[in-house]
């Protein structure tokens, strides 16, 4: 069967980033996070796409016991994913007026 590619950002999605940004450590899980992935995964190839260090976070997944539902871990964008989840994106639906008004306007959630 095949499986469409997702690439999902740790900081903010699935820890607890605050905006504190400490390159040595990373933030606990987020609550939900693990049933999240797990249930993705059962139809979905899954990267993460991080910033981070790529070994710190391969590290911080199998401490989690996310390391089985995640494919791959990267820095770089990915021509094949189908879906970006991240916690700093905004949706471009065709309109630069509305995307304008839109990055204006962002505050990530967990700046709310």
């Amino acid at each position: 069967m095949y499986k469409k590619l997702i690439s999902i950002d740790l900081d903010g999605v699935l820890n607890e980033y605050n905006g504190n940004f400490n390159e040595k450590e990373i933030p606990q899980i987020k609550a939900g996070a693990y049933e999240f992935l797990k249930n993705l995964s059962e139809n979905f190839r899954i990267e993460i796409f991080t910033t981070r260090e790529k070994t710190l976070t391969q590290k911080w997944l199998k401490d989690n016991n996310l390391q089985d539902f995640v494919e791959d871990v990267t820095n770089v964008k990915n021509s094949f994913t189908s879906v970006f989840l991240d916690d700093r994106a905004i949706n471009f639906a065709g309109d630069y007026e509305s995307a304008k008004t839109a990055i204006k306007k962002f505050i990530p959630y967990w700046k709310k």
